[in-house]
């Protein structure tokens, strides 16, 4: 089964630093084939003939703790869920490459409850938008992300997950290079 697999906080502002052919390599000592990682900010696509996403995170969080003496949370996504993805964007904004930044999905370890999915949509200001779809935020900031108050921090806190955000262009890149 093929697997995207993103990495939460590596390589940013210099801390939890991981190269991506040493990653790779992480990635390929485990046991896993076709292992692919696309730039810096830890996405690693693979084939695994297990299909048990917990115990995949869990063996690969353990490996890059045990070799980095860090912890570095994962999010895993089938091939087929990381499609549905890229193919559900509810915004028709996702058309227009030079919004391959503005538009963002941010993956959640795991479903948080419907209170706390309100909790966070009364947090969004327009012309910003924010839209949950099972384990997945979509988000739409036409000023850039940066200039957000909706960051990976405050989705984690509102909501008590763990997440990991992407820009449509990595999405879009991650979706093809699932493909392959």
């Amino acid at each position: 089964m093929r697997f995207v697999s993103l990495l939460r906080g590596i390589n940013v502002s210099g801390q939890k630093k991981i190269k991506m052919a040493d990653l790779k390599a992480l990635y390929q000592s485990l046991g896993f084939k076709n292992v692919v990682t696309y730039i810096q900010s830890g996405n690693v696509i693979f084939n695994s003939p297990s299909e048990d996403l917990v115990s995949l995170i869990d063996i690969i969080e353990k490996e890059i703790e045990d070799k980095y003496e860090f912890h570095v949370p994962v999010i895993l996504r089938t091939e087929q869920e990381f499609q549905w993805i890229s193919n559900s964007c509810p915004y028709k904004e996702a058309e227009i490459e030079e919004n391959g930044t503005k538009i963002l999905v941010t993956f959640l370890a795991s479903t948080p409850s419907l209170e706390k999915q309100e909790l966070l949509e009364t947090h969004v200001a327009l012309p910003e938008k924010l839209t949950i779809k099972g384990n997945e935020v979509y988000l739409y900031c036409p000023n850039g992300y940066g200039r957000s108050k909706i960051s990976n921090t405050v989705i984690e806190n509102k909501l008590g997950v763990t997440a990991t955000t992407r820009n449509w262009k990595s999405i879009t890149k991650l979706s093809a290079l699932s493909c392959e």
